[in-house]
């Protein structure tokens, strides 16, 4: 043990010992655990090594990932706040720019502080949600851990640890690397009141979010039992994220209204819980001479907080013990049958479906996507993200007086079609062609052959755009006819109408030509890729394309209505794109057919120690197959 520390305290590596060193030292010692910690690593584990967090297997990288997105932003915001409060960057006055001295105006400060509060908030929120499915035992650990001879109490209370420890680590990720770096960017006049305040204000956000969220879910899966608890779920976490995600979208929104806010007794106000806690930040920062509005808030706060982690830990109980007994009892099976889709698949059958490999493949879609957890979450996220984006495009918030009131913006409302269209697509794609179980391609590769018949190939794989094809548009449309509600007078007129239809319907059609282009393999039973997928250039790709989109939904449709020229000039154009994205779909199917997949026939050869490499030509992948 002295040894370790003093290699610790010098940073040197080991000592590398010869062979007779190593066996002198007799055989290795493995150390001595308890069954409680081998449980705690198992459930730790598990809420990092699943399919939903990291489909490949790969955890150790998606827990690094994860740590570095989860504390870089607040520490970013931090050093970005130093030149404002250094007078690095001249600040405008009326005929010249000065350079001011000393920090910003006080409420400036505020929001600043608000930030950090709100962020803490959020990110715990999304934390627990994500993983809130892993929080209660499932059906693997009723068959393997309940047959083993653990005792009921010590399993229950090393899950309850392992979650204790997982939101434990998310706060501190979340925070420390901004605490580190505020006191020297914004100089506060009294430092121990400024950490005091900035680290009990923050952690206590992040515990009073991911309470809430344990304290719901333990409470609805207690009443309302696992099966009607199911129904709802995917609904419960799906708002959960979109208001959480709102909340820090409509950051830059608060900031002229935050006096407002903070003064106001209305109830409103006082049931914002990120003020809450935003009273305790100010109230510890500036002690007897705070604000009795922060003294007000910052009481909510304490109670609040106490009042919903006592609720979380008396309700987890309860509900741990209504799973366990679900889980024993069994659920009674269900006709899944709905028939009031029947005429909706009739029409699909005479329109996009009129080939039998298209329809199997569309229904298999179907039948899939909400059945696996991690193509649900998917749904999920991509689905409350644009909920939340196109709320944050659409409200406002104005200040009359002492009152704030809701505005909505009529580019904000233009532009909120592009975007639905826009995240159902790419969720829908994400979802669709996530890699999948390679073995399960079995019944598609005897049928059909692999590769199929190009003819075939095509309906296989078109099958998957026509179904998001399908959802998209229905989801777009049903979003503009919901925004007619707030729009104005002059936007629901007929010719301003028809333009919003035109530039739905085609935007749906060239964005499924343009996701779906590459898609060379069934939904769901692709293959991961050989290379890990570059996190940088997936989220540059969504920077690139996603404003033309939304500023083309915006434009368009006042663009549109001014004459029928426009109309036909836009149809033509959606229809040229259209055609070429199709030609340029089958180019890539038809290769596709020609060559093959080599690659999955030399996985086939005898002897190849499990080494990955591409075929020189594809007459030895055809002979493989021979």
């Amino acid at each position: 043990m002295s040894n370790a520390i003093e290699r610790l305290l010098l940073m040197s590596d080991a000592e590398v010992l010869g062979l007779n060193g190593q066996a002198a030292l007799g055989p290795p010692r493995q150390p001595q655990r308890s069954q409680f910690s081998h449980l705690l690593r198992h459930f730790l584990e598990r809420f990092f090594n699943h399919e939903t967090a990291s489909p490949d297997g790969d955890a150790k990288v998606r827990l690094v990932l994860i740590a570095f997105a989860t504390g870089l932003p607040g520490f970013i915001v931090a050093i970005y706040l130093w030149p404002v409060y250094h007078a690095f960057i001249p600040v405008p006055q009326k005929h010249h720019l000065a350079w001011v001295p000393g920090p910003p105006p006080y409420w400036v400060q505020v929001n600043h502080h608000f930030f950090f509060v709100l962020y803490s908030f959020v990110v715990m929120g999304i934390a627990t949600v994500f993983e809130w499915d892993l929080f209660f035992p499932d059906l693997l650990d009723l068959l393997v851990l309940n047959t083993l001879p653990i005792p009921e109490r010590r399993l229950f209370f090393a899950r309850v640890t392992a979650i204790g420890i997982l939101l434990g680590g998310f706060l501190f990720d979340a925070n420390f690397l901004a605490a580190l770096a505020l006191p020297e960017a914004i100089d506060p006049p009294n430092l121990p009141r400024f950490l005091a305040g900035h680290v009990l204000a923050v952690a206590l956000s992040g515990l009073f979010a991911s309470a809430f969220v344990l304290a719901s879910q333990g409470v609805l899966l207690f009443v309302l039992g696992e099966r009607w608890f199911r129904k709802f779920s995917l609904l419960l976490q799906g708002s959960i994220l979109a208001i959480l995600v709102l909340m820090l979208l409509l950051f830059p929104v608060y900031s002229g209204a935050m006096p407002v806010l903070v003064r106001s007794h209305k109830l409103a106000a006082c049931c914002f819980p990120p003020l809450w806690f935003l009273g305790i930040y100010q109230r510890l920062m500036e002690g007897a001479s705070a604000s009795p509005a922060y003294v007000r808030l910052a009481r909510i706060g304490y109670e609040a907080t106490l009042g919903t982690v006592m609720l979380a830990l008396a309700a987890y109980p309860l509900a741990y013990r209504r799973r366990i007994h679900h889980l024993v009892e069994g659920a009674n099976s269900r006709s899944s049958r709905n028939w009031l889709a029947r005429p909706v698949h009739r029409l699909l059958h005479v329109s996009l479906l009129r080939k039998s490999v298209r329809r199997a493949v569309f229904h298999f879609i179907g039948q899939t996507l909400l059945r696996v957890p991690r193509y649900r979450i998917y749904l999920v996220l991509y689905g409350s993200v644009g909920a939340a984006v196109v709320a944050a495009t659409v409200l406002r918030f104005a200040v009359v007086g002492e009152e704030v009131h809701l505005e909505f913006t009529g580019t904000g409302i233009r532009a909120a079609v592009g975007i639905v269209a826009f995240w159902t697509m790419a969720g829908l794609r994400i979802a669709i062609g996530s890699p999948g179980n390679r073995q399960g391609n079995w019944i598609f590769r005897i049928v059909h052959g692999r590769p199929p018949q190009f003819s075939i190939a095509v309906e296989l794989f078109q099958a998957a755009r026509s179904w998001a094809l399908f959802w998209t548009t229905l989801v777009t449309l049903t979003a503009a006819l919901g925004i007619r509600a707030i729009a104005s007078t002059k936007m629901l007129t007929l010719p301003a109408m028809a333009a919003q239809m035109l530039v739905v319907v085609g935007m749906c059609v060239v964005l499924a030509d343009a996701l779906f282009l590459n898609l060379t393999t069934v939904a769901f039973t692709g293959e991961p890729s050989h290379h890990p997928p570059n996190l940088a250039l997936t989220v540059l790709k969504y920077f690139i394309f996603f404003p033309p989109i939304v500023t083309f939904a915006a434009v368009a449709p006042g663009w549109v209505e001014q004459s029928v020229r426009h109309f036909a000039f836009l149809t033509a154009g959606f229809a040229v794109a259209h055609l070429a994205l199709r030609i340029a779909h089958r180019g890539i199917v038809r290769e596709y057919c020609r060559l093959g997949d080599a690659e999955y026939w030399t996985d086939e050869l005898p002897l190849d120690l499990g080494l990955r490499h591409r075929a020189t030509n594809v007459e030895a992948a055809r002979a493989a197959q021979a």
